[in-house]
């Protein structure tokens, strides 16, 4: 799966939980992520810069990166 492909992906997860408020969102978006997302792609998204990313996605997204360092 290409790194297009997983922000499309992140951002429409990210999309979805918008509703719940910023601060939960991205709280759920990545539970989201560590939950159910292959390990080869969340190091694919941990490793690329975020570009595309919406700011939600992004949030969350960086919030993964301690736990899988």
């Amino acid at each position: 799966m290409d790194l297009a492909q997983l922000t499309y992906m992140a951002n429409q997860i990210a999309r979805n939980l918008a509703a719940q408020g910023e601060a939960a969102a991205i709280e759920a978006t990545r539970q989201h992520l560590a939950d159910y997302w292959d390990p080869r792609m969340k190091a694919a998204i941990i490793a690329a810069d975020g570009a595309g990313l919406d700011p939600i996605a992004r949030a969350a997204v960086e919030r993964l990166r301690p736990a899988a360092e």
